[in-house]
């Protein structure tokens, strides 16, 4: 057995001092970046920190261009916590893949990459995972909700009575569309984009008919003709509304430059309908908002006082 010297009993306890003081000082912030780590709450265990406190403000910032105090983005915070903890409850646990999914899905409406979004959030001092965290505990409580509570956010027609009756809201169109797009390599120059935006207004001039726009397109390099879709007005935002109201059935609407290149939609029929009015479709949409806002936060009131939160 190999007895140890005392230089090397001395080696080692020296070494045990240096690791015991390096964990002080990183606890108490000196000569480390963990004093942004003061822990600010406790919730059922897990720690909110100062660090998170000051991220969750800058978020409110680059999303709703408002300031928020310490103590909202602490309450935001904490919530968080317990929607998540509550869905897990009842089995509902977004895994990682279901949120990068959807942090795909906003960059894409964004008209961004998910990378390029990353770089936006971090030139603004916010981390990828600060709003994936956020998208986490939306996502949960959303879920959570409808699955448990769907019934209690049905807007009934009468709640609807007399809304979007007079002549001018009642007017309501089916439209039968096909969407078309000419497509623009990703990284092209305005002068490729103008080149293609200027082909589509000469074809567009000579569509007449949905089934001549879907023969010159299939048979066309670069460009595509999707399935029809079936919209009403009260799917449509005003201007696409406006736009489809104003082209002839047969003909495409003007050229617009997307991230795929420049599309135009096929207008193959406009009829009336009875389905929902804009004016009720909007209607209906605050009510459920309303109806949903409210559970959502009795709800929560009623799953924090079964939460354990130490405020530090």
């Amino acid at each position: 057995m190999t007895v140890p010297t005392m230089n090397s009993t001395l080696q080692f306890r020296f070494a045990k001092f240096a690791g015991l003081v390096a964990i002080l000082l990183a606890l108490s912030g000196h000569g480390s970046p963990l004093k942004a780590q003061t822990v600010a709450a406790i919730v059922n265990g897990e720690a909110i920190t100062q660090f998170d406190i000051d991220q969750r403000i800058k978020l409110a910032m680059l999303t709703t261009h408002k300031a928020i105090s310490r103590k909202e983005a602490l309450d935001e915070l904490i919530n968080d916590k317990v929607k998540i903890r509550e869905g897990k409850k009842y089995g509902l646990d977004m895994s990682a893949a279901d949120i990068d999914g959807a942090f795909t899905n906003m960059a894409t409406r964004m008209r961004l990459t998910p990378e390029q979004l990353t770089k936006m959030l971090e030139s603004a001092g916010v981390r990828p995972a600060t709003l994936k965290n956020r998208m986490k505990a939306d996502m949960t409580w959303s879920n959570l909700l409808r699955g448990r509570f769907q019934s209690s956010f049905i807007v009934a027609e009468k709640d609807l009575k007399g809304i979007g009756d007079d002549k001018a809201g009642a007017e309501s169109f089916e439209y039968l569309v096909r969407p078309i797009v000419l497509l623009v390599p990703r990284g092209s120059g305005q002068a490729a984009i103008d080149s293609r935006r200027k082909e589509a207004e000469s074809l567009r001039g000579r569509i007449q008919s949905c089934d001549e726009a879907l023969d010159l397109f299939r048979a066309m390099r670069n460009a595509a003709i999707r399935d029809q879709l079936t919209k009403t007005s009260a799917d449509l935002p005003p201007n696409l509304r406006a736009i489809l109201d104003k082209t002839p059935v047969g003909h495409l609407t003007p050229p617009e430059v997307t991230r795929q290149g420049i599309e135009m939609v096929a207008l193959c029929s406009r009829k009336p309908t009875t389905a929902d009015t804009p004016a009720k479709r909007e209607a209906r949409d605050k009510i459920f908002a309303q109806k949903y806002e409210a559970k959502s936060k009795s709800y929560l009131q009623q799953a924090r006082k079964g939460t354990m939160i130490e405020m530090r």
